[in-house]
């Protein structure tokens, strides 16, 4: 790898950094360039996966203060994202990669409506109920939704925010910035455990300088999408979530 190539692959995994902090569809920036510069899809979406985990990590930690106070519901959703995770890496090994074509499209498209009908549908319920505590058939449809995100996280993630958020703005009493704080959280969950079963199971497609170059863009990129993030309306917030969703869905139907 030149040092040109290094620069430019950091750049991106700065950017995915940051739009992952904020929205959540950074591979969206990170693959395209590792397939441009000639990597192989599977070793580009490895190598991508494992170097993004470090802007996760400084994106959780810059939405700290917003989770406060949620460790409860944090402690019983991460094994639902690390479960579905595991699903997604093994697929990915598995699987063909047209696999889920079809499907990921419609996925983003869900996640959009949701975070579009969030508020409306979250505002209805409290008018139709006094207490704001998760009733059964919310906390199974939220499981169910944090389930299907982690896998698609684990075998894509490009956009799994979109649907994190999405499912969570309908599901969830709190506001999108304590959701977007949540996400963070989950997703780099399901972005680490996916790395983890990566070097278990297929060390050998895994490009230790991609690697390394995304993770030093994508720190940094973690650090500033927290504060611009953290610093949006929450209407233009959920204004960026839905514009970057339908980008990917349009990304992905024409590549």
């Amino acid at each position: 790898m030149t040092g040109w190539e290094f620069a430019a692959i950091a750049l991106a995994g700065f950017w995915a950094g940051m739009i992952n902090t904020i929205v959540g569809s950074g591979t969206l920036v990170t693959f395209p360039t590792l397939l441009f510069f000639g990597y192989p899809p599977v070793t580009a979406n490895v190598s991508n996966s494992l170097g993004l985990v470090a802007g996760g990590m400084s994106g959780a930690w810059g939405y700290r203060h917003e989770i406060r106070g949620l460790g409860s519901m944090l402690a019983r959703l991460a094994p639902v994202s690390l479960l579905g995770s595991v699903i997604g890496a093994l697929l990915l090994l598995v699987l063909p990669p047209a696999a889920f074509e079809a499907i990921v499209p419609a996925l983003i498209l869900l996640g959009v409506l949701l975070v579009i009908l969030g508020p409306r549908i979250n505002s209805w319920a409290r008018r139709h109920h006094t207490s704001h505590a998760l009733t059964p058939g919310r906390w199974v449809a939220l499981v169910a939704g944090i389930l299907v995100a982690g896998v698609y996280g684990g075998y894509f993630g490009a956009a799994q925010g979109v649907i994190l958020v999405g499912v969570m703005s309908v599901l969830l009493p709190h506001g999108v910035q304590t959701i977007n704080g949540i996400k963070n959280v989950l997703g780099l969950i399901v972005n680490l455990v996916a790395a983890v079963v990566f070097l278990l199971v297929e060390p050998s497609v895994i490009d230790w300088w991609v690697v390394l170059a995304i993770a030093v863009g994508s720190l940094l990129g973690g650090v500033v999408g927290a504060r611009v993030g953290r610093a949006l309306a929450p209407w233009l917030l959920r204004t960026v979530i839905v514009t970057i969703g339908v980008v990917a869905i349009g990304y992905l139907l024409v590549t």
